[in-house]
């Protein structure tokens, strides 16, 4: 059995003008007020999680500055956005220095991002290449993402042209010098390929 509703009147001015002056949001709209309540917990939420981020650890030895990073955020930043995108010429210069019988294996690994490890490979390519005939590089479609550059490389040797092939840079104190990976797709045409 159903029970009749009630149905209240409707409220007399004077009976909403006490209520308005007991909340602020009286006088809005239902939607409004559950949409002014969600606003409110969702900033209350994130609050809390700032809160509970900022007391994640009370270790002093893991504690960095927030200062300091950001500093150091800033100046990596700004060296990456201070590098300029390297030439072709560049690019070969760097390819032509490495495979220059001419030059000591020292200077050759100065090209290289921690050429150092790859002295003795280096030594053996230059070697071989003594009576080898000229080699020149071709570097083109460059492309540059922070300090790091990828470039497709056609090498020509006596034997004719090889390529074109990825190779990459990354841009260091001493200026672009060729990854680990592309010098030894290098090392590896001289018969002195890199061992892990």
């Amino acid at each position: 059995m159903l029970l009749p509703t009630r149905r209240s009147a409707a409220p007399d001015s004077g009976s909403i003008r006490s209520r308005s002056n007991a909340s602020p949001v009286a006088g809005v709209s239902g939607a409004r007020r559950r949409g002014f309540r969600l606003a409110t917990a969702t900033a209350f939420a994130a609050l809390a999680v700032t809160a509970i981020t900022a007391c994640g650890s009370d270790n002093s030895d893991d504690a960095t500055p927030a200062s300091t990073t950001s500093a150091t955020s800033a100046a990596a930043a700004t060296s990456a956005a201070a590098v300029a995108a390297p030439t072709a010429e560049e690019l070969q210069a760097t390819l032509n220095g490495f495979v220059d019988p001419a030059k000591p294996a020292a200077d050759k690994a100065k090209l290289v991002v921690d050429g150092d490890k790859r002295t003795a490979n280096i030594d053996t390519m230059t070697k071989g290449l003594a009576n080898y005939g000229t080699i020149t590089f071709t570097v083109a479609d460059i492309k540059t993402e922070g300090d790091q550059a990828t470039g497709q490389v056609t090498i020509t040797s006596p034997h004719g042209p090889a390529g074109p092939m990825p190779m990459t840079w990354q841009h260091s104190a001493t200026g672009w010098q060729l990854s680990d990976a592309s010098a030894c797709q290098i090392l590896a045409m001289g018969m002195a390929p890199c061992q892990p």
